[in-house]
């Protein structure tokens, strides 16, 4: 199943190439002008982390609803000692500069704060329980897909970290849903669904994040065990919400950073704080477990409500959905492996039974 699960996620990354074609070149260049600008200073501040998130329903032998996720991102080395640099867009730095409200600092150069880039790309894709009907299903979800482009900004201190977030994207047709779907079922050798040509109408998805978490250390010996709750909002035609949960870890060497949530806007907690030995060249070697809740009062769902200016397929979406999630995190030198499988509740009145699902996520820092 791991393998499988590494398989589809290679064929994703390269349907995600797709999405390159799509996109202003200016956006490209300032991404590559931010990254490439980056080293690391001799007085050991923090590495890049390269994240690669796979959600599948295959895990729970399913193969409906929400049936698959993707997500690639790429946090940067910290900010903070480039706040002057000027191989940054000046932008960049007044940004920099403008964000510091996130906490209450005394002095920019404070040695306990990091602030980090984050750029993504990734795919969702939504499915009625019915693949071989090729008309609408009226008392089922839409067939939807999104393709998306993801820029955040992270500041960390004090055992806190703030996310600000903006995705752009595509659902639709042009989200490629299809053409993934079609080719992970050849390649499972399973039968495709037939009623794709009633996904959703091509729509500019926007989606913009705030995420605030606090990471709570419960014990200093073993078995070491913390807490990191958070809060969040999220507004836009794709996604309108206000989120509240927590994740509890215990384990061997737990590492310095915001937990291991499931493929979400905001989610990016797996890079490397001040104090975690996989900070460029340490060695590492732990394991965990942990059990995480997130709870959402959800007031627009462009995968059950619909598009947004014109008549499509939609359901009756219910205001509150909450997902549980239960699973375990190995480390090893700059690598971070985790899985975990996810309980959702109903997220529309028709929808007879809650959905599961697996989530595999690789972090490589260095």
């Amino acid at each position: 199943m791991l393998v499988l699960a590494l398989v589809i996620a290679i064929i994703q990354v390269l349907i995600l190439d797709e999405l390159m074609k799509k996109i202003p070149h200016f956006l490209l260049l300032a991404c590559c002008t931010i990254f490439s600008g980056f080293t690391h200073a001799e007085e050991d501040r923090y590495c890049a982390t390269l994240n690669l998130y796979l959600e599948n329903d295959m895990f729970g032998e399913t193969d409906l609803h929400y049936t698959n996720g993707i997500r690639v991102s790429c946090v940067s080395p910290d900010l903070t000692s480039y706040l002057e640099d000027e191989r940054l867009p000046s932008w960049v730095s007044k940004v920099n500069k403008k964000l510091r409200f996130f906490h209450h600092l005394k002095d920019d150069d404070d040695p306990i704060v990091q602030r980090n880039l984050v750029i993504s790309m990734g795919q969702l894709m939504f499915t009625p329980s019915d693949k071989e009907a090729a008309t609408v299903i009226q008392d089922d979800r839409p067939y939807a897909g999104y393709l998306y482009l993801g820029f955040a900004y992270h500041i960390r201190a004090n055992k806190q970290l703030d996310t600000l977030e903006a995705n752009i994207g595509l659902v639709g047709p042009a989200s490629l849903a299809e053409q993934s779907q079609d080719a992970i079922h050849n390649l499972r050798g399973i039968d495709k669904f037939k009623g794709w040509d009633n996904q959703l109408e091509n729509e500019l998805g926007l989606q913009f994040v705030y995420e605030h978490k606090h990471r709570f250390k419960l014990t200093n010996s073993w078995p070491h065990q913390d807490f990191i709750a958070h809060s969040g909002v999220s507004l836009g035609n794709v996604a309108t919400y206000l989120n509240l949960g927590g994740e509890y870890r215990i384990g061997w060497q737990l590492p310095e950073d915001f937990g291991t949530a499931a493929l979400r806007p905001g989610g990016d907690n797996s890079s490397p704080g001040n104090g975690d030995m996989r900070r460029c060249g340490q060695w590492i070697c732990g394991l965990h477990a942990f059990i995480s809740l997130d709870s959402r009062w959800v007031a627009r769902d462009i995968f059950l409500d619909g598009n947004t200016f014109e008549d499509s397929h939609s359901v009756n979406r219910r205001s509150t959905v909450a997902d549980a999630a239960v699973g375990f995190s190995f480390l090893v030198d700059g690598w971070k492996v985790s899985y975990a499988k996810v309980f959702r509740t109903r997220e529309f009145e028709e929808q007879e039974k809650s959905h599961e699902y697996g989530s595999l996520s690789f972090s490589y820092s260095w």
